[in-house]
């Protein structure tokens, strides 16, 4: 079987007139038999969620549950004969903009063998380039982003020498440059304490090995750094005739004066390395600086965490918070209860019920599909915590609930008709869910039974056995841990409101809704956590309170849990919400700010229907990240939008703990898609969360604020083309960073040309063939008639995406 997948046309009309869209399946018989009338199926994920019904073709769409689909012959299709194309045109209820919105994963299941599924390996996605595909109407959607777009935002940006780059990555607090220079003729002669073995270490890997011994000093210490409180602050001298000296308020702060080292160091294979002569004190502006990714919905092992560990260190990132349960898979081994791994972190497609979970975001049929399957042994979670600890970065794992937990309801149902066949009285200690809930819901990925039960007093027996078991998984590691993430975001509206066990337990603690239910659980939640002692920590609604105001839906903050000393990530900057924030933080809450507007790593960078990510909330370009502002985020808003919106206090200012940025997977099946969605941008996110707020950010005249920014952007977007992404290339080549479409402008006989990051080598072609490492260098406007081709390349030869303009 061939299948592929086309986008046919937008379309709008009063019933719509913000758009639906029309697409097609195209499946090819390619095989010697016929596709029959009746006795097959064909699954597949899609989260753009397609309106599902009988369709044109004879088939029936219908929606599994989730992500996952099944088109079936209905009692008017009449098969699909050798060598024939079926049409299999179906509608979305909105605009499908994204290519993540297309079906993902195909197989073919035959009722004869209902546990087999078969994966249709060809294929693919048609092109989005036609007018009607794209066609936007009155939808208010962003139009694509053409060169000329991009090369008009890249003006924003003056290309600088060498010798005007900021020195460092992020922004030091001080910084004073000598005259002298010191020669690196040799590897420096590491003297550290024994305290400081980890970082003596990072320090000798900084030169390299080929050079001979003997070099200048590099002296590491722990003191007391002048007129800094912060535990991760240190100094950085630089001496010609005394060599290297770095002084941390702890090892932390010396490791950082490490990384700073590291950028300032030549690039690697520099003729006649040596460092000129400084003075650096420096600590940061939050003391949380986080990255969260998401391993439950598309997995990604042990090696690819290392990975990026290493490189929150490189930034000066100290908190990983890993997202290791959700709806979509259980990925952390817990002792005693062996259906979370065995069920809850296998997916694919069985007709058995409770024997795994479904496939989703285009995991396949196979059970041993990377992405769908896996989880950490105990023992790759202890080597983890081991790993970040070595670098100074606390974990902070999220066990989500109550919503979000399909993976775990399942597995402990199945769990539950495995002991009670067996005969064991105890077969519901761990049940998460009522088999009597009626209760009518539907999630914001389309489950309507992925909610935890706070009625039954097995929830919190669960609970209780999760906590202690990853708390001793940390003793074990010997690496502290001070608090659980537990989740919290997006309970759907309807759960639990028809559930004996809920409703019996409503009445039994006097409680008259299920908000008030809500604030039970957290309690319990709490309650448990203290005893293990720990703080409770969860997404934003874990400090909410659902209530409304004239008619429609509002949060405010919960009176209720600031006496409990609840750690709330705020990621709704979504419109009615820009301000949650920061009325969470003038509440008494401590937050960190993870904007899904400006730090959710898995947004698109742009609305062309090629680029990677998703888009249920904005796109977000390099520029959009490190224009964040974070004690003024609507500084950049229209008047209008800042009507009724709260400031930040100066209390609430000292409640914002730090900045995260956000990486959910569920379009990243791969690390490479990592690399790209995550780099560059969250190099912003370092320097936002490291340095102070720039000149720009608290400047109130706007003519000197957009002279302060251009000034700024263009400091940092020269410092990543010209040495931070260059030594990347060249230290970690296994980084595949996203490299931007050059801009182009036609320009009377000439095509103009420059690049968001200037000083990134460009190369072009004008016979309408892709620009190659061997391609003909861009020095100037090109003068060339033809089809030109154009794209950026890293120090390795990999090129970048590609921008084209006709001149033929």
């Amino acid at each position: 079987m061939q299948l592929r997948w086309e986008l046919q046309r937008n379309l709008f009309s009063a019933q719509a007139p913000h758009g639906r869209s029309q697409a097609r399946l195209i499946l090819g018989n390619h095989d010697s038999q016929p596709l029959p009338a009746q006795g097959w199926s064909l699954y597949f994920n899609c989260v753009g969620r397609p309106e599902f019904g009988e369709l044109a073709s004879g088939l029936v769409l219908d929606q599994v549950a989730g992500d996952l689909f099944r088109l079936r012959p209905g009692p008017r299709f009449a098969g699909v004969a050798p060598g024939q194309t079926l049409d299999i045109v179906y509608y979305y209820p909105g605009l499908v903009i994204k290519l993540a919105k297309a079906p993902i994963g195909p197989y073919l299941v035959y009722d004869a063998a209902p546990d087999i599924g078969v994966a249709i390996q060809d294929f693919a996605l048609l092109p989005v380039t036609r007018p009607e595909q794209l066609d936007r109407g009155s939808s208010g959607a962003r139009p694509v982003v053409t060169p000329l777009d991009t090369y008009r935002a890249n003006t924003r940006a003056d290309l600088l020498p060498a010798a005007e780059l900021p020195p460092v990555l992020p922004t030091p607090l001080q910084l004073r440059s000598g005259a002298g220079r010191l020669v690196l003729a040799a590897r420096p002669t590491v003297q550290a304490p024994a305290a400081l073995q980890n970082e003596a270490a990072l320090a000798r890997s900084l030169f390299p090995s080929a050079l001979p011994a003997g070099g200048p000093l590099l002296k590491l210490g722990i003191g007391k750094v002048p007129g800094q409180a912060s535990p991760e602050a240190y100094s950085l001298r630089i001496r010609a005739d005394r060599g290297i000296d770095i002084v941390g308020n702890s090892a932390a702060g010396v490791a950082y004066g490490l990384q700073t080292l590291r950028e300032l160091l030549p690039l690697p294979g520099a003729s006649e390395p040596a460092l000129d002569e400084a003075s650096i004190v420096d600590a940061p502006r939050f003391a949380y600086r986080g990255f969260q990714l998401d391993v439950a919905r598309n997995f990604h092992g042990k090696q690819t965490v290392f990975k990026w560990l290493d490189l929150m260190a490189r930034y000066k990132l100290n908190t990983f918070h890993f997202h290791l349960t959700d709806d979509e898979g259980w990925r952390l081994e817990i002792a005693g209860l062996p259906e979370l791994t065995a069920i809850g972190a296998v997916r694919g497609h069985s007709a058995t019920p409770g024997l795994r979970l479904q496939p989703a975001y285009g995991s396949g049929p196979d059970p041993r599909d990377p992405s769908g399957s896996g989880y950490f042994s105990r023992a790759d979670y202890i080597e983890i915590l081991r790993h970040a600890a070595a670098r100074h970065i606390t974990v902070i794992p999220e066990i989500e609930m109550p919503g979000h937990s399909r993976a775990a309801v399942q597995a402990m149902e199945a769990r539950y008709r495995r002991l009670k066949a067996a005969g064991r009285k105890d077969a519901d200690k761990y049940l998460l869910n009522d088999f009597a809930d009626r209760s009518s819901y539907s999630s914001a990925q389309y489950f309507t039974d992925n909610v935890i039960n706070p009625g039954l007093d097995s929830t919190f027996t669960f609970i209780e056995h999760v906590v202690a078991q990853v708390a001793a998984l940390h003793r074990e590691a010997g690496v502290p841990l001070r608090t659980i993430h537990m989740g919290g975001d997006e309970l759907p509206d309807g759960a639990w409101e028809r559930s004996p066990a809920s409703l019996a337990r409503m009445r039994r603690e006097g409680l008259e809704s299920s908000a008030d239910l809500w604030d039970y659980f957290y309690e319990r939640v709490d309650d448990i956590l203290r005893r293990h002692g720990l703080t409770a920590s969860g997404w934003e609604e874990l400090a909410a309170r659902k209530t409304r105001l004239a008619g429609r839906s509002l949060l405010i903050p919960n009176p209720r849990f600031t006496r409990r000393g609840f750690q709330a990530w705020v990621w709704n900057n979504t419109r009615g919400a820009e301000d949650f924030a920061y009325r969470l933080a003038n509440a008494g809450y401590d937050i960190v700010l993870a904007p899904v507007g400006s730090m959710y790593m898995d947004m698109s960078y742009n609305p062309n229907p090629e680029e990677p990510g998703v888009n249920w909330n904005d796109y977000i370009e390099l520029d959009k990240v490190y224009d964040f502002i974070p004690f003024d985020m609507l500084k950049n808003a229209g008047a209008a939008e800042r009507i009724g919106k709260d400031g930040l206090t100066d209390y609430g200012k000292r409640r914002v703990r730090g900045l995260e940025a956000t990486l959910f997977s569920e379009t990243v099946r791969d690390p490479a898609r990592i690399d790209y969605l995550v780099m560059p941008r969250l190099l912003a996110v370092a320097e936002r969360a490291w340095a102070p707020d720039p000149a720009w950010a608290t400047e109130q005249d706007p003519l000197r604020a957009a002279a302060l920014h251009r000034k700024a952007w263009s400091g940092f977007v020269n410092a990543l083309g010209q040495r931070v992404l260059p030594r990347l290339d060249l230290e970690r080549p296994d980084l595949a960073y996203r490299i931007a479409p050059p801009g182009l402008m036609l320009d009377g006989e000439q095509v103009l040309v420059n690049h968001v990051l200037p000083g990134m080598t460009l190369r072009y072609t004008s016979d309408g063939s892709e620009p190659t490492a061997a391609s003909q260098a861009v020095t100037g406007p090109i003068g060339e008639r033809g089809m030109i081709r154009v794209a950026a390349f890293d120090r390795n030869g990999r090129r970048g995406l590609v921008a084209s303009i006709d001149r033929r």
